[in-house]
């Protein structure tokens, strides 16, 4: 039994990231679509797609690489688990790494970067950290 789909799916990614794979598949859910969305759009995946494998609804999502094969993910963390949930006002939303990373934050208008975040003047449930 999973207790944390969302740091599975961020451990699938990095794993596959370090062995260099094209290609993970994970479990699909809505909230995994939303940050795969995002990660998509800040340039950190390729892509994904939904698959079924034995039935299950799955998503695949393309990794990137850059250069000799270097992955464009160097790390991701977990920060908000279902043990110690993580929220933040919107006056506390911090940039990641001075800039260069970024934070996934779940809030009242969805699921959205940091710097969109201080933008829209919301906080909320911060999920992890890319980087």
């Amino acid at each position: 039994m999973m207790t944390d789909p969302i740091a599975d799916l961020l451990v699938r990614i990095q794993n596959g990231a370090r062995r260099r794979h094209e290609s993970v598949t994970v479990p699909a859910s809505k909230l995994k679509v939303q940050l795969l969305r995002v990660m998509k759009a800040e340039g950190f995946i390729g892509g994904y797609e939904p698959a079924i494998v034995d039935g299950h609804p799955t998503l695949k999502v393309q990794l990137r690489y850059m250069g000799e094969r270097q992955p464009v993910i160097t790390g991701m963390r977990r920060i908000s688990k279902p043990g110690k949930r993580v929220y933040v006002g919107r006056e506390d939303v911090k940039p990641v790494m001075a800039g260069m990373g970024l934070a996934i934050l779940s809030t009242s208008k969805g699921l959205m970067t940091d710097q969109e975040s201080r933008r829209a003047n919301l906080g909320g449930e911060v999920l992890c950290h890319i980087w």
